[in-house]
């Protein structure tokens, strides 16, 4: 593989295992830089198809806040090991003991933030047990199953995962159009070859049972309102993966901070990573004071 292939990480960032009592996770960690005092530490959970260098954009400014900044790929994703074949390794509960192990190995409490998917299993893992965490924040994660349009594109997917290769997947994917229209995994921080490489690093397994978790989902916004936390609700200003109405009613029934990033779709941290990564930090300092 080309080194043209590999990513490059955020400016003084360390790529390593964060090893903990549930496996070896791959991370990019960012430390404070010195001279800044630091407050916290933020565990960053990336999306369905995506991987930690989702939130690349997002360290400096958040470092440079006083936050170390960790993001990892779960099980199965990316850099991640897991099964190839065996769907069970990745039920929603397995995945959010999963991130309660990554936190564990961190050092608690920290903030959470979850991506999307990432959004669904970090709720599950607070569901578990919220005592590891000053404050969750979801991106982009809405109450319950995904858009009927984004199921119809999941399950596309999965149809083509029951059939094809991860290559010839991809060969497909890239074969429906430029991947600034087309979205999905051939759309991200990185050139086509990171991407590619990112994809085909996937367990098939990882895919098919997280893409059926995000079309069954069930609303779990009252369960999730008991829990003892400070909640954040944060969006770009369109997004047809959960339309934006149905986020912001998700942070009244939450009680949460609510924020919008103009001029972003679904990845504000890739859209617009400067005022996501103020948004979070104004968020921290709060929970904070």
């Amino acid at each position: 593989m080309s080194t043209r292939a590999v990513f490059t990480p955020p400016p003084g960032a360390r790529v390593h295992p964060l090893r903990t009592a549930r496996g070896e996770f791959a991370a990019v960690e960012s430390a404070v830089p010195p001279g800044v005092a630091p407050k916290g530490t933020a565990l960053l959970l990336p999306g369905f198809t995506g991987s930690k260098e989702d939130f690349t954009l997002l360290h400096e400014p958040l470092t440079a806040r006083g936050y170390r900044v960790v993001a990892v790929d779960g099980r199965g994703q990316f850099e991640s090991d897991g099964p190839q074949t065996d769907e069970s390794a990745y039920a929603r509960g397995e995945l959010a003991r999963d991130v309660l192990a990554q936190a564990a190995a961190l050092g608690t409490p920290l903030h959470l933030v979850g991506h999307s998917l990432g959004g669904q299993i970090a709720r599950a893992a607070v569901l578990l047990d919220h005592s590891p965490f000053l404050s969750f924040t979801l991106v982009s994660s809405g109450p319950a199953q995904i858009s009927d349009s984004q199921q119809q594109r999941v399950k596309l997917l999965r149809d083509a995962l029951g059939v094809m290769s991860m290559a010839e997947v991809w060969d497909a994917i890239l074969a429906m159009g430029p991947p600034e229209e087309v979205g999905g995994p051939a759309k991200g921080i990185g050139d086509i070859a990171q991407l590619r490489r990112r994809w085909l690093g996937n367990k098939p397994a990882q895919l098919l049972a997280t893409g059926g978790q995000l079309c069954t989902e069930t609303d779990l916004v009252g369960e999730l309102a008991a829990v003892p936390l400070p909640f954040h609700v944060l969006s770009g200003s369109q997004d047809d993966t959960w339309p934006v109405p149905l986020l912001d009613d998700m942070a009244v029934r939450l009680n949460a901070r609510r924020t919008v990033i103009p001029g972003a779709d679904h990845s504000p941290n890739a859209d617009q990573p400067l005022p996501t990564a103020h948004a979070l930090a104004d968020f921290w300092d709060s929970v904070g004071a």
